[in-house]
């Protein structure tokens, strides 16, 4: 019989790799998983915490021979069930080192269990940074590329813009390098894959020195951005805007890099104590009384009101205090499309306001925006992008309405060709994405051959890839 350390995984024998497999087994009284919005949660039959590329192909041989998909799942923040199953989880989070930093080339890479958050500091270590980051750094690198993941800023593509390459662990267990030159069909459907392609053992990721970020926000109404979005849009390297529909005022955030002294904005009372925890307590008392909801709205808009500047490392300034677990959902318009897209909005919340029953959002509509890509199901692919998001917090972790809000805001961002973002519920299947994503079928090809028996697709790719009859609620925390 060959060696245990030098045979490959489909040569031992079942007995030893269940063996080989229970160090990195977790107890099954810790195989309950839930996201961190806490909106999805679900008991796979098992979950596995691998330590090095070996193990991960062991844990993919065990699926192979027990005929069980395998779901790969980070930290698990994704705010839909896309790391959800009740079959097997591969948990990637001991998979988090970096393994080649380059100064010269300015490139990195790492494993795919990191957390930006981790990154970063190796990254400032060796004087590096990302160019672009999202909201928020919890997430884990394969995360954020798979869903392609985005920033701000009209010169800016997604994150997976600067993958460089990909190292993959395919369903028939062997690995693969592929990249823009190599197997560039399989790169090109991995960089946002949602996880079907393959596990994603490292990334190369292209980085630049670090540097840090002078950020400018100001109060403006809601009519002038609209009025002159391209002039605001292209205003400064990376632009967001937080849009308070409850008094139509605009927060605009514009950032630039700088050569000039940290210098942070905020205060620990008038954002932590203020911004965070009196907002929390009064959003809890708004699930009992919904008119309650605008007058915390209006009040989080005093809070943010007047202008300031402040300077601080890239990656502080990029991320913002996500707050607490929460409902959302986030669409990609196409920018050509954006201000019909927006005045849409703002009439439907008007109506909403003026009803006495109507929908009382809690906090401001995100905007944000991203460069055209090529890369196939980006919700930037062949276009220039403006993402516009929306939430309803859950104070203290207790459920709020947000159906009908959803149901409303989705309908309108889809009358603009809107295209959702992948690491948040939907309800697309396959027949709409083939209208919205020109390379859709070129993507299906890839599946089909590199992963023909589907060992890859839980219930939320069996559902909006491959279109089958799969319920959305059927990892729901509040069914």
């Amino acid at each position: 019989m060959p060696s245990q350390l030098t045979a490959r995984p489909s040569d031992i024998p079942l007995k030893n790799l269940y063996n080989l497999i229970e160090p990195i087994t977790v107890p099954s009284n810790r195989t309950r998983f839930t996201n961190w919005g806490q909106t999805f949660t679900c008991t796979p039959s098992a979950i596995f915490e691998p330590e090095n590329e070996f193990q991960c192909e062991l844990v993919l041989e065990l699926a192979r021979r027990e005929g069980k998909t395998l779901r790969m799942a980070g930290v698990g923040h994704s705010p839909s069930d896309l790391a959800c199953t009740d079959e097997l989880m591969l948990r990637t989070t001991k998979l988090n080192r970096v393994l080649e930093v380059n100064t010269e080339k300015r490139y990195v890479v790492a494993q795919g269990g990191i957390t930006l958050n981790d990154l970063h500091v190796q990254l400032s270590k060796n004087n590096l940074a990302m160019t672009n980051l999202g909201s928020i750094s919890e997430q884990t690198l394969a995360g954020v590329v798979t869903t392609a993941t985005h920033g701000s800023g009209v010169g800016y593509g997604v994150i997976s813009t600067n993958v460089m390459a990909l190292s993959l662990l395919l369903a028939d267990g062997s690995r693969v390098v592929c990249s823009r030159n190599e197997n560039s069909d399989l790169f090109l459907a991995s960089i946002c894959g949602l996880g079907i392609t393959g596990i994603i053992l490292s990334v190369q990721l292209e980085v630049e020195p670090a540097f840090r970020l002078k950020e400018t926000q100001t109060s403006l109404p809601f009519d002038d951005v609209v009025k002159n979005l391209d002039d605001y849009a292209h205003s400064a390297e990376h632009v967001r805007f937080w849009w308070f529909p409850s008094r139509n005022i605009v927060r605009f955030s514009s950032a630039n890099r700088t050569a000039e002294p940290k210098n942070p904005a905020g205060s620990w009372w008038w954002h932590s104590f203020l911004g965070h925890h009196v907002v929390q307590m009064l959003l809890f008392n708004a699930r009992y009384f919904l008119p309650l909801n605008t007058w915390v709205a209006n009040f989080a808009c005093w809070l943010v009101d007047g202008d300031s500047v402040g300077v601080d490392d890239s990656h502080k300034i990029f991320n913002v205090d996500c707050r607490y677990p929460q409902h959302t959902t986030e669409w990609a318009v196409p920018y050509k499309n954006t201000q019909a897209c927006l005045r849409e909005l703002r009439n439907y919340f008007e109506k909403e306001f003026q009803d006495p029953h109507g929908i009382r959002p809690h906090f401001p509509v995100e905007i944000r925006f991203s460069a055209a890509d090529d890369i196939w199901l980006s919700p930037s692919y062949g276009q220039l992008t403006c993402w516009i998001g929306i939430v309803q917090y859950k104070p203290y972790g207790f459920n709020v309405p947000y159906k009908k809000f959803f149901r409303n805001f989705e309908d309108i961002v889809a009358r603009h060709q809107g295209r959702p973002h992948w690491a948040k519920a939907h309800r697309l299947g396959p027949d709409s994405l083939r209208k919205l994503y020109p390379r859709f079928d070129d993507f299906m090809q890839v599946i089909h051959k590199v992963d023909p028996n589907g060992v890859f697709r839980n219930q939320y790719i069996q559902r909006h890839v491959m279109g089958k009859p799969v319920d959305p609620r059927i990892f729901k925390q509040h069914p």
